[in-house]
């Protein structure tokens, strides 16, 4: 099954996952500005235009065609008793025949950081890629210091699986990251020897 050709939209306990809109450029510049030093030392460097209205049209317009043509589904986490933006998930990099994979990414900014809030997305995500999208492997990395990204993803049954060298760069250099899956039929750790 491939990704929506029309709007996703996945309701959560607290929260509405949904697609970015031109309308949401004024709060996600507000949230990533009073998150900028809490984000940066997590993530590639920001383009000088990265807060510019042109980058957030291109970045909706990127995202209606990732979930268009099955790529990936690029989604931002809207508080239901506020309608607060509060971060963004992305499944992203969608592999299809014999993978069936996918690569998580997320933010949340700092206000809203360890509330719970983005475990609550990435379980419905992760949930929405197995049933809906049918994919096998959800895959995420982190840089090894990042205790509170580690332990997300831990308590949200990914498994560690081991380390990238020179993964992604972040702040302007290339960074070892560790990976993490989480898999649809996860038989780590079992045999069926006895």
């Amino acid at each position: 099954m491939l990704l929506s050709k029309r709007k996703v939209r996945i309701e959560t306990e607290r929260l509405t996952l949904r697609q970015p809109a031109h309308s949401d450029f004024r709060a996600w510049t507000s949230l990533r500005v009073q998150s900028n030093d809490f984000l940066i030392p997590w993530e590639p460097v920001w383009s000088k235009d990265h807060l510019s209205r042109k980058s957030f049209t291109n970045r909706v317009y990127w995202a209606q065609r990732s979930i268009s043509s099955g790529t990936a589904m690029p989604l931002f986490l809207e508080r239901r008793e506020d309608g607060a933006l509060i971060g963004a998930i992305t499944l992203d990099n969608v592999r299809r025949g014999p993978s069936q994979a996918g690569t998580l990414g997320y933010w949340t900014g700092e206000t809203y950081a360890r509330n719970g809030y983005m475990r609550e997305a990435i379980l419905a995500v992760v949930h929405h890629a197995f049933v809906q999208l049918d994919l096998s492997r959800i895959e995420a990395a982190c840089l090894p210091e990042n205790k509170p990204s580690r332990g997300l993803l831990e308590g949200c049954t990914f498994k560690y699986e081991g380390v990238a060298q020179s993964y992604l760069q972040i702040g302007g250099r290339w960074r070892t990251h560790v990976l993490y899956a989480a898999l649809r039929s996860d038989r780590r750790g079992r045999t069926d020897a006895g």
